[in-house]
C-alpha cells in the first residue's frame, strides 16, 4: 500500500483525539493543546472513558458514541487498547490514524509485536492508514494541523521533514522556528508499522505545497518501494536524507572480500545516489539543508564566486568548495578590470574577491553588483568578519539592497556571535540563505549543486553494450541448478569459469587435480607456466595459509609444490578439508592493474555490486565503489570513476590507459548475471587483470543457495530490464517486427522516430506543438521504472521505431494512464491496436484494475481504437475537447 487514504491524514476535515486528557505534561493533554492552538478549522472530537468536558468541549466515552465519523483519529491510549480502537474506527469509516502510543514492536518484545500485528489486521479490511506507533505525531501547516506532542507549532513553509525519530523532528522544528523558517509537513513515522518512507515520498512528490523533502532515516523497509518512490520524487524536487547508524559490525562476518569491503553504509550511499537523493552526514548538515531548501536560490552550475572582507575566511571557503568537488569561478578580465577600478589597490585581484577588512556597505554593494553581472559565476557567497573599522550590519543592509529586483543566487555567512545576529535576521527576512560559518555556506551551496548534477545525470543517454552480447542463460541455469541440487555453497573453480564464460567474462584456462601426481600431469597438458592453488571448502583466502604458488614450470616442480602445499595447509588448518588442487595458466601482463569486481547481498537493498582495487591487500587499501544492479554502461563508468584508482587507470607518464570500456562492459555483464539468477548470493572476481589490451579474470568465487520463491521477484531493489518480454511480431502486409520494452539506450532511436512524425501527430499525442524532444522529456520516455511503468517499442526490420505504447501506474498499482503513438507513415495499418493489446495484456498481468488515456476530440483514429477495445468515455472537468477513455481490466482484490 502506498498513498491510498493518506489524504485522510494530511487533508483531514474532522479529527478524533482518543485519550484526550488534562494532566499537565501528559501526551493526551499536550496533543489536545496543540490541536486547539494550531489553527485547525475542522471538527475536533474528544474521546476518554472518563468523559468530563475538557476546555468546554464534550468528551465521548468511546468511538461508537462519536456524533460523526472522523477522517483522522489520533490515539494516545495504552497499547493494549489500540487494536480494538482501530477496528472500531475502521468499521465506522475512518481512513487515517496517528498512533502516538509506544509499547509495540520497538522494544523487541513478543507481546508488543503481537499487538502491532493485531493492529494492522484490524486496519487492513477498511484500508485505514496508520502513522506510527511510537511516534511524535504529525504537523501539517496547510490545514493548521498539529496532531503531536511537539513543543511548538510550525511556521508555514514549503519544506517537508519526515523522520523516524520524534526527537529529530522537535530539534529541527525548534531550530528552524528561531530562524523564521517554515515547513509544509513534519511527520514522525515512529515504528513505521504501516506508513513508511516510500509512502511519504510518493505523497510528497505530488504535493504542490512541498518544494523539497528532508528525510531522517534509521532503517528502510520495502526497499523496492522506497527506491521507486525516491527516484520519482527526486525527479520533481530535491530530496536530502541523513542516515543514522553509519557504522556497522555486520560486514565483519562476510565471507567474501566484497561483503567485508563494502560495509552496510556504502550500500545506503549507493542507493541514495541511484535514487537521486543528496545525502547529509549529520544533524548540523540537516540544519544547513533546511536553510538552503527553504529559501532555495536557483543555480545553473557549480562555479562559486566568493566575496569577503577577510582573506583567511575566503581561503577556508575555497578549501571547503574544492574538497566537495565544486569549482571556484574564474572571473572574466572585464570583471577583474572593473573591480580594480572600484576597489583599493590591495584587493586580491581574483576569486576569492577580498575587498579588505575596512570594507563598508558601499564597497560590498559595488563588488557584489559587478560579480552578479559576470556569467562566469553560477552563485556568489558573501562573507563578513567583524572588525572595529566597519559595520557588519551596514554591509548586510548593502547586500540586501543590492539584490533587490535580481534573481541572482547568493548565499551569506556573517561570522561572529552577537555582532552577527542583526545581520542574520536581516538576511532571513529578505529570503537570503545565511550560515554560521563559510564551510556551512559552501555545504549548502553544494547540496543544490549535487541535486542539479543528479538531474543532469538523469537526462544523459547511456551508451549501449556491444550489439552481439547474448548470454548463454540456458547453460548458466544448468550450472546453477546442478549446484543447488548438490546443496549449494561455493562452486568449484571449473563451474565458476564456465558460469562466467556464459556471460562473456574472460577467464584463464583452469584444471582440477585430486593429488600431487594428477596436478603434475595436468600441468603437462596445459603446456605452460602455471599457478597452483589449494582447493578446500573451509578456506576462504588461500594465500593466507600458503595455498597459492605462482610461476611453476614442469611436472616435477608442480608435484613438489603440491606436496609442500598439502603439508603447509595441514599445519596451518588441520581441520580444513582438502579437495585437491586447481592449476591455472599463468597470465603475464606486466604493468597490469589488479582489480576486484564482486557481488554480495545486503539485508535491506538486496544484491549490490562492488568495484575497486584488488589483490591480496584489497581490504587494507579499501579503495572501492558500490552500486545497485541493474547497471548500464554509464553507471558502470561512474563506479570506476569514483575510485581513487581511476586516475591511474586513465594513464599517466609512460603508463598507457587501461581498457576502461572493457572493464565497464564486464561490470554490466556481471550485473546481468546477478539480476538473472537469484541463487547467486556472493561473488568475487579478484583479481581481474586490466591493461590497455583488455581484461581477464585470474581468480573468482561464486556462492550458490536455493532461491526463496516468495521473495525472488522482489529481491532486487530496482526492477531490472524485463528482456523476457521481447518477442517477434508478424504483421500482415508489413512483415516481421520486434516488440520489446524500452531501454535508456533507445534515446537516439526516439529522436529519429520523432523526426518522422507530422506536426499534427505530435500535437495530438503531446497536446502541444513540439519541434524537438526536450532532454527532460526524452529521459522520461526512455528511462522508466519497470516496477511502476512500462513502455513497449515496436521496431521494423530496418531497426527503426514504428510505434510506442506506455503506461504509468499510480503508486498503489490500481490505475494506470496509457498513451500510444505510431509513426506517421504507418498509421491505419493496425499498429495502434496491436500496441494497445500488448500494454493491456501486460497491465492485467501486473494486477492493474483500470487503464485510462486522455484523447483530443479531433483524434478520431485513437478514439476509434479505444472504442474497439471496449473503453468507456467521459469528459474531463474543466477542459474542452478532451475525452478520457477508460477500460476496466479486473475487479478490485477483496480485502481480508
Amino acid at each position: 500500500m502506498s498513498i491510498r487514504n493518506l489524504d485522510a491524514i494530511f487533508k483531514a476535515r474532522s479529527i478524533a483525539l482518543v485519550g484526550a486528557g488534562t494532566r499537565e505534561h501528559s501526551v493526551g493533554a499536550v496533543t489536545l493543546k496543540n490541536l486547539l492552538s494550531s489553527g485547525f478549522g475542522g471538527e475536533l472530537m474528544l474521546v476518554n472513558t472518563k468523559h468530563d468536558p475538557i476546555a468546554g468541549r464534550p468528551v465521548y466515552p468511546d468511538i461508537k458514541s462519536l456524533p460523526a465519523t472522523p477522517d483522522l483519529a489520533v490515539i494516545c491510549t495504552p497499547p493494549a487498547t489500540v487494536p480494538g480502537l482501530i477496528a472500531e474506527l475502521g468499521a465506522r469509516g475512518t481512513k487515517g490514524a496517528i498512533v502516538v502510543t509506544a509499547g509495540f514492536g520497538e522494544g523487541g518484545s513478543e507481546q508488543g509485536r503481537a499487538l502491532e500485528t493485531e493492529m494492522l489486521n484490524a486496519a487492513e479490511p477498511h484500508l485505514l492508514r496508520i502513522i506510527g506507533p511510537n511516534c511524535l505525531g504529525v504537523l501539517s501547516t496547510p490545514i493548521g494541523l498539529n496532531a503531536s506532542f511537539a513543543q511548538r507549532d510550525a511556521l508555514k513553509g514549503h519544506v517537508a521533514l519526515v523522520a523516524q525519530s520524534g526527537a529529530i523532528v522537535t530539534t529541527v522544528l525548534d531550530w528552524a522556528t528561531a530562524r523564521g523558517l517554515g515547513f509544509s509537513h513534519l511527520v514522525s513515522l515512529g515504528d513505521m508499522a504501516d506508513v513508511d518512507f516510500g509512502d511519504m515520498l510518493d505523497y510528497l512528490a505530488n504535493d504542490p505545497g512541498t518544494s523539497a523533502i528532508l528525510l531522517y532515516i534509521e532503517a528502510i523497509t520495502h526497499a523496492r518501494k522506497f527506491m521507486s518512490a525516491a527516484r520519482a520524487a527526486a525527479r520533481l524536487k530535491p530530496v536530502i536524507a541523513i542516515k543514522s547508524g553509519r557504522e556497522a559490525a555486520a560486514a565483519r562476518a562476510a565471507s567474501s572480500h566484497t561483503g567485508a569491503l563494502a560495509g552496510i553504509d556504502s550500500v545506503y550511499d549507493a542507493a541514495f545516489e541511484r535514487a537521486g537523493i543528496v545525502r547529509a552526514l549529520d544533524l548540523d548538515e540537516i540544519f544547513d539543508a533546511v536553510e538552503t531548501l527553504a529559501l532555495r536560490p536557483r543555480i545553473n552550475g557549480d562555479r562559486l564566486a566568493i566575496l569577503t572582507n577577510g582573506g583567511g575566511v575566503g581561503v577556508l571557503a575555497t578549501d571547503a568548495l574544492i574538497s566537495q568537488k565544486g569549482e571556484l569561478a574564474e572571473l572574466s578580465q572585464d570583471t577583474i578590470a572593473k573591480l580594480s577600478a572600484a576597489l583599493p589597490p590591495t584587493w586580491s585581484h581574483g576569486d576569492p574577491v577580498d575587498i579588505i577588512g575596512d570594507a563598508d556597505g558601499t564597497r560590498y554593494a559595488t563588488a557584489l553588483k559587478l560579480l552578479a553581472a559576470d556569467s562566469a559565476a553560477d552563485a556568489i557567497l558573501v562573507l563578513n568578519c567583524p572588525t572595529a573599522v566597519a559595520s557588519s550590519a551596514e554591509a548586510a543592509h548593502a547586500v540586501v539592497d543590492s539584490l533587490k529586483g535580481t534573481d541572482r543566487a547568493v548565499l551569506t555567512s556573517w561570522l561572529g556571535s552577537d555582532s552577527a545576529e542583526e545581520s542574520r535576521r536581516l538576511f532571513i527576512q529578505a529570503g537570503i540563505p545565511t550560515y554560521d560559518t563559510p564551510e556551512k555556506a559552501v555545504r549548502g551551496f553544494m547540496h543544490l549543486v549535487r541535486y542539479q548534477r543528479g538531474q543532469e545525470m538523469l537526462r544523459e543517454v547511456p551508451p549501449s553494450l556491444a550489439a552481439d552480447f547474448e548470454p548463454d542463460d540456458g547453460k548458466a541455469r544448468q550450472i546453477i541448478e546442478t549446484a543447488v541440487a548438490a546443496g549449494g555453497g561455493w562452486l568449484d573453480p571449473i563451474a565458476v569459469q564456465d558460469l562466467l564464460n556464459c556471460y562473456r567474462i574472460p577467464t584463464v584456462r583452469s584444471v582440477l587435480a585430486a593429488t600431487p601426481e594428477e596436478a603434475a600431469q595436468a600441468a603437462a597438458k596445459l603446456g605452460t607456466t602455471v599457478a597452483l592453488k589449494i582447493q578446500s571448502p573451509d578456506i576462504t583466502h588461500k594465500s593466507d595459509v600458503g595455498g597459492v604458488v605462482l610461476n611453476l614450470e614442469g611436472e616435477d616442480s608442480v608435484r613438489l609444490a603440491a606436496q609442500a602445499m598439502q603439508k603447509r595447509v595441514t599445519d596451518a588448518l588441520p581441520q580444513a578439508r582438502q579437495k585437491g588442487f586447481l592449476l591455472q595458466e599463468m597470465v603475464r601482463k606486466p604493468g597490469a592493474f589488479e582489480l576486484i569486481l564482486g557481488m554480495a547481498d545486503d539485508a535491506t537493498f538486496g544484491p549490490f555490486l562492488l568495484f575497486g582495487q584488488g589483490g591480496t591487500a584489497v581490504e587494507v587499501i579499501a579503495d572501492k565503489s558500490v552500486a545497485l544492479p541493474p547497471l548500464n554502461l554509464r553507471l558502470a563508468h561512474e563506479m570506476i570513476e569514483s575510485t581513487r584508482l581511476y586516475r591511474q587507470l586513465r594513464g599517466y607518464r609512460d603508463q598507457k590507459p587501461v581498457a576502461l570500456e572493457a572493464i565497464a562492459s564486464i561490470l554490466v555483464q556481471l550485473s546481468e548475471l546477478v539480476c538473472e539468477f537469484g541463487e547467486i548470493v556472493e561473488l568475487d572476481i579478484n583479481p581481474l587483470l586490466a591493461d590497455a589490451n583488455g581484461v581477464i579474470a585470474l581468480d573468482a568465487r561464486v556462492k550458490i543457495a536455493r532461491a526463496n520463491s516468495e521473495t525472488q521477484g522482489s529481491r532486487l531493489a530496482i526492477k531490472p530490464y524485463p528482456r523476457e518480454l521481447a518477442r517477434k511480431q508478424t504483421i500482415p502486409d508489413l512483415g516481421e517486427f520486434l516488440l520489446r520494452p524500452v531501454r535508456p539506450e533507445d534515446a537516439g532511436d526516439f529522436v529519429k522516430f520523432f523526426a518522422e512524425l507530422t506536426p499534427e501527430d505530435i500535437r495530438l499525442r503531446f497536446f502541444s506543438p513540439l519541434r524537438t524532444l526536450p532532454d527532460t522529456l526524452l529521459a522520461r520516455l526512455t528511462q522508466i521504472d519497470y516496477d511502476r511503468e512500462m513502455a513497449f517499442v515496436l521496431f521494423d526490420d530496418a531497426g527503426k521505431i514504428a510505434g510506442v505504447v506506455r503506461y504509468a501506474a499510480d503508486p498503489d498499482n490500481v490505475e494506470a494512464e496509457y498513451a500510444v503513438l505510431v509513426r506517421s507513415n504507418l498509421k491505419g495499418r493496425g499498429l495502434g491496436h496491436l500496441l494497445m493489446l500488448a500494454i493491456i495484456d501486460y497491465a492485467r498481468v501486473r494486477g492493474i484494475q483500470e487503464i485510462f488515456g486522455d484523447i483530443l476530440s479531433e483524434n478520431t483514429s485513437m478514439l476509434a481504437v479505444a472504442r474497439d477495445l471496449g473503453c468507456t468515455f467521459s469528459s474531463l472537468p474543466g477542459t474542452l475537447g478532451i475525452q478520457r477513455a477508460s477500460l476496466k481490466l479486473q475487479e478490485p482484490a477483496p480485502t481480508r
